[in-house]
Formats: structure tokens, sequence, C-alpha cells
């Protein structure tokens, strides 16, 4: 059974860091493109950043230079490395797996950042 777990949440001050992490099990996602999403209170999910099997990634504009996105084949997870923190970033962040034709969510983890 596929699981995928996000840890490293939390509350945090505008302009502090915090690095996220998604352990995955149940299937090797080596070779497959992995995402963090998150979603706001009263908003749609939105795309944060994406890597893929050969590590090129890319990032929404909105964390482009305070986020990077990461991941260690041999623990199988991934990683996004937040700094610089706004209040706008608060949301839950989830981790997510295509491995066509099935798509992978995790639960979620709760970023709020204090003004």
């Amino acid at each position: 059974q596929v699981q995928l777990v996000e840890s490293g949440g939390g509350l945090v001050q505008a302009g502090g860091s915090l690095t996220l992490s998604c352990a995955a099990s149940g299937s090797d996602f080596s070779i497959n493109t992995m995402n963090w999403y998150r979603q706001a209170p009263g908003k749609q999910r939105e795309l944060v950043a994406t890597i893929t099997s050969s590590g090129r990634t890319t990032y929404a504009d909105s964390g482009k230079g305070r986020f990077t996105i990461s991941r260690d084949r041999a623990r199988n997870t991934l990683y996004l490395q937040m700094n610089n923190l706004k209040p706008e970033d608060t949301a839950v962040y989830y981790c997510h797996v295509m491995a066509p034709p099935m798509n992978y969510w995790g639960k979620g983890t709760l970023v709020t950042v204090s003004s």
C-alpha cells in the first residue's frame, strides 16, 4: 500500500524557515516526478514546486528564490526547504506523486506563518 506522509509543518514567524519532508512507502518513486502543492483557507490547491526523476526543478512564482525542492532517492523522501516565509505562505502543504495511471497524495502538513 502506497503512503505519502508529510512532516515538518508548524508555526513560524515571518522571515523564518521550515523544511518539509514527505516520506514515501509502498513503492519506489525514484523514476517519478514528485510535487509539492499547497492549499490556503478558502483557496484552490496550487502547485508549489516540482522535481523530475532527473532532478530538474520548477517553481511557482510565489516560491522562486525562497523555496528549494529536493529528493533523497535512497530514502524515497521528498523535501521542501522554505526560507523567508511570508504570511501568505500559510497553507496546508501536500506531497504528490505522478505514477501513471495513479496519482498519490499525502494528507498534508500545516504551515502557519505569523506576521
